[in-house]
Order: C-alpha cells, then structure tokens, then sequence
C-alpha cells in the first residue's frame, strides 16, 4: 500500500520561469480583476482573433482538469500537459480560443484514472499528431471504476483509453517518483497516506475479476512537482486524492526542499464525507505557508471561500484561461 512504501529521494533541477495556463476547468470567469500581479486573465493575455471582436469567442468551462505548463531554463524551454479535462472536445476547442498550438506538447502528464482528467486524452494525442507521444500514467489507470450508492448500487464511470487505442504513444507508468523534462519536473508517484484526517474516498469502487470492491485510496493519484530558482516549489495538483497536505509534504520530502512557494488545483473538499476536513486542511496549509494558492477543480466553493479567507494575499481563483508567470 502506499502508506508504507519506503520514499525514493530525487534530485529536481530548479527553473528559471514556469508559466501554466487553465485550460480546463469547472469555472470561467472573465470580469473580475486580478487578484494577483503574476496571474493574467484570458481578455488581458489572448489577443482576439482576425474578424473576431474580443467577446465572439470564449473558453469554456467543464467539469474536468487541465493545465498546460511551460519550462524556462536558460535557453530551453519544454512544454507538457497537465491532465486533459473531462470531454473529448473542450481541451481542444479551448486551446484554439486561446490560440495555443497542442503540437508543441513533448509529453503528457495524468494525475490518476478518473474520466474528468482522462477524457481528452485521445483528443489531445490526435491534435498533437507526434508518434512515440509520452504519456506518464500509473497501472492502475487501466481499471474499471465507479461509484457506490447507499443502497450498494454502482455506477461505473467512463473507462480509461485501452492499450490498443495508446500504442502508437509511448507509456511510461510509474508508482515511484520520476523526472522528466531533463530533470526539471518530478511526477510524485504514490502519496503516503500519513495525515490523520485525509482518508481518501469512500464510496470509490474498482472492478477486480468481475466484482467491484473497495478502492478509497486511489493509489494511482499523483502530483507534478516543480522547482523554481530562488522561490521554492510549485504543487500542481489534479484532485488530491490522497489529500493536499499529504501531496504537498511527500513533495517536500522527496525533494528535500522545505519552502512551497504556489499549489495549484484540485483539493477534493467538497461534498459530504469532504467538507468536515477543511479547517485541518487549512490549519495544515497556514503552516506551509505558500505564496499562492489557487485551489480549483474539486475543491468547492466552501473551501475556496475558507482558503481565499485564510490566504488574502496570496489566494487566486482559477478560471479557465488564467496564465500564471512563476
């Protein structure tokens, strides 16, 4: 289990400037101003179109995570894929909003094997048009999932791409921690589950030889660790399964760096079984002490509207089309 795997200790490479642009996620808003000099909403980064007035067209927004996050190292740079949202089309409908070119993609990150980060993937790969494409997953991403009801009912969610439909693309599965981008990223591997109060979820269920059976870890949820020059880390998380405080402190541990400077993503606490963990979880994060936080995706409007109390410098709402420069 991944509470008791021993950790693996990496070597990530600072970079110079991170940019990450919401490309996917379940709100939009494009009034508001600012709330933090390194964050550009869509109407101030994305230039209007030709023959398109600034309001004819505009991202959308779904139930589904993805980001799109670009290194800067010297004089290199790399781009990757942060999940794929929830539909087929919006990832990429959005992209062309925003004028961003998917071909520039050099490999494909997914948090864990839930259909609202997986479900543009193929999508993706065919606006990527690159054979051998790499794709960072984790095994059990390929098992049937669903939900359990009250009355022991299951409803079984949209399944994952299967080896056929990938084999044109190149798979890298990991469960422990592991570099890409010549070192410069560290994809987390499994969370150790070590917090008292971040149990997973419940109700999840896999479909083992035909019989579905409990599966609240969901070993498979992993988190993108960056390192920026000078400021600290950036925590990019898809749902947090395994819980924000136990991702940010294994991304530390693993690192060997105490200074987290920006978490993004989803923090799953919202719902019931979910919201009595918010003031732990915020009395956790309060301690980290990151500069920004900008919780997104499944964390709720009660827990953004308690982080965005306890970080008022530092909170930031995440609409799809923000450009955060790290």
């Amino acid at each position: 289990m991944a509470k008791n795997k021993q950790t693996t200790k990496i070597k990530l490479k600072p970079t110079d400037k991170v940019e990450i642009i919401s490309l996917v996620d379940n709100t939009i808003d494009i009034l508001s101003t600012p709330s933090n000099p390194q964050v550009q909403p869509f109407w101030q980064w994305v230039k209007p179109q030709p023959k398109q007035d600034s309001h004819s067209k505009l991202p959308l927004a779904e139930h589904g995570f993805s980001m799109l996050v670009k290194l800067f190292s010297g004089e290199t740079t790399e781009t990757f894929l942060f999940d794929t949202g929830g539909s087929a089309n919006t990832i990429k409908e959005n992209a062309k909003t925003m004028s961003l070119n998917l071909s520039e993609i050099g490999f494909v990150v997914l948090s864990h094997g839930h259909y609202d980060h997986f479900g543009g993937l193929l999508s993706v790969i065919d606006a990527v048009e690159k054979k051998g494409l790499p794709i960072i997953i984790h095994e059990d991403m390929f098992k049937p999932r669903g939900t359990a009801s009250r009355i022991g009912t299951v409803r079984e969610y949209p399944k994952f791409p299967n080896q056929t439909q990938l084999q044109s693309n190149k798979l890298i599965l990991t469960k422990q921690p592991h570099l890409a981008a010549n070192e410069h990223v560290c994809i987390t591997g499994e969370i150790p589950r070590k917090t008292s109060f971040e149990k997973g979820l419940a109700n999840q269920r896999v479909l083992v030889d035909g019989v579905w059976q409990p599966d609240p870890l969901i070993v498979d949820d992993r988190a993108v660790v960056i390192n920026i020059k000078d400021k600290g880390l950036v925590v990019l998380s898809g749902c947090a399964h395994a819980g924000i405080i136990n991702t940010i402190n294994y991304a530390m541990e693993i690192t060997g760096t105490s200074t987290v400077y920006a978490v993004f993503g989803g923090f799953h606490l919202a719902g019931r079984g979910f919201e009595d963990r918010i003031k732990s979880t915020i009395a956790e994060l309060i301690k980290v002490k990151p500069s920004l936080v900008a919780p997104s995706h499944c964390t709720g409007w009660r827990a953004i509207l308690a982080i965005s109390q306890a970080f008022p410098d530092g909170f930031v709402w995440n609409s799809v089309g923000n450009l955060y420069r790290l």
